[in-house]
């Protein structure tokens, strides 16, 4: 067996480089602590996979992190690229050294110490951060033709459907918005919705009115209550929902009859995504309820597996209803730099969104 291309030590290991992951490197940092910090991906990676021009829900001033003040243009609220540009200044701002594309395969506990297996070595921890977001997989429906090449389960380009027909399947804010940024770009859009009505807590309240009005006017076609069970080269083959299915359970692609065939040169599956939970697998984490959400302290975030701790979106597992954001995250860092250093972090390295807005805790 070969060697591994390099070994690490650190007593502290961070995986994961999106913002809390970051929020949390620059405190560690700041304290002197001795951490090594990886990332499967680019800083930011979730955000990276967003379509382009995406506007966050969140006002700035909640997703900025340590200490340094987010303020998109015409003081609106940020964008894909301009979060991405101030996660990026903030790395550089702290100087700090995320070893990026370095994917993290395995977490094991060996004796009072972890051993990391990585995509390019080993690394011994002390302790770990599992800072990994809740987004890295499509959900899959599982039904023929959803590998075919004109479906895609990531909204790019709207102009790539420019006088096509296009059916999108779902019906939360990424198939929502990726109808109407694709009808704008000229292409003839239809949204199948295994719901009756879209969640107006759920939707951006600026494309609510918007979507509605393009559908009660006919400029986008709208399949409510409909789930697809096949996808052929220029059609997909719709199905009624089943009646006692929930909602927001969009992975479950089961018709109840009255199939109807709907034109399609191209196909969004938005139906959200699902969290990879090999790497708690591998360390023994305990998983619960049904999001398969890690079992942890509150007060520490630290999980079953003792030196082991979960931070940020993470910690929610994957989620339908979605409960745990960037926002409502920050308080993780405060307690796992006390947890790991017996310090309280500084004051205004810490996003205090939390506090001042009164936002719910995972």
């Amino acid at each position: 067996m070969s060697e591994p291309l390099h070994r690490a030590t650190a007593e502290i290991v961070i995986v994961g480089a999106g913002p809390i992951g970051l929020e949390l490197a620059v405190v560690l940092k700041h304290l002197g602590a001795d951490y090594l910090h990886l990332d499967a991906g680019q800083v930011g990676e979730t955000v990276c996979r967003y379509p382009p021009d995406t506007t966050f829900f969140s006002s700035p001033d909640r997703i900025a992190i340590a200490g340094v003040p987010l303020r998109p243009p015409a003081q609106g609220k940020a964008t894909r690229e301009q979060y991405l540009n101030y996660l990026h200044a903030v790395v550089d701002q702290f100087d700090l050294a995320v070893r990026s594309f370095e994917a993290v395969e395995k977490v094991v506990r060996v004796g009072d110490h972890f051993l990391l297996t990585t995509a390019l070595g080993e690394v011994t921890a002390k302790r770990v951060v599992l800072a990994i977001g809740d987004m890295h997989r499509p959900r899959m429906l599982e039904i023929p033709g959803e590998d075919r090449a004109h479906v895609s389960h990531y909204f790019g380009e709207a102009q790539r459907h420019f006088r096509r027909k296009l059916l999108i399947v779902g019906g939360k804010n990424s198939a929502v918005e990726a109808a109407l940024r694709c009808q704008r770009a000229g292409a003839e859009v239809a949204i199948s919705y295994r719901g009756a009505a879209f969640d107006g807590e759920a939707i951006k309240y600026w494309l609510l009115p918007e979507i509605k009005a393009l559908i009660e006017h006919d400029a986008i076609g709208f399949f409510p209550e409909t789930v697809p069970v096949r996808i052929d080269e220029r059609s997909v083959t719709l199905a009624d929902a089943e009646s006692d299915a929930e909602s927001d359970a969009e992975s479950d692609a089961d018709g109840g009859g009255n199939e109807r065939t709907v034109d399609a040169d191209a196909v969004l599956l938005l139906t959200g995504y699902t969290q990879d939970k090999s790497l708690f697998e591998s360390a023994g984490v305990h998983l619960e309820g049904r999001n398969r959400g890690p079992v942890y302290d509150p007060d520490t975030m630290m999980t079953n597996v003792p030196g082991l701790f979960v931070a940020g979106t993470g910690a929610a597992g994957t989620q339908n209803d979605f409960k745990l954001f960037i926002e409502n995250s920050h308080p993780h860092v405060a307690k796992i730099v006390r947890a790991l250093t017996g310090c309280d972090a500084p004051a205004g390295l810490i996003n205090n969104a939390a506090q001042t807005y009164g936002l719910a805790e995972s």
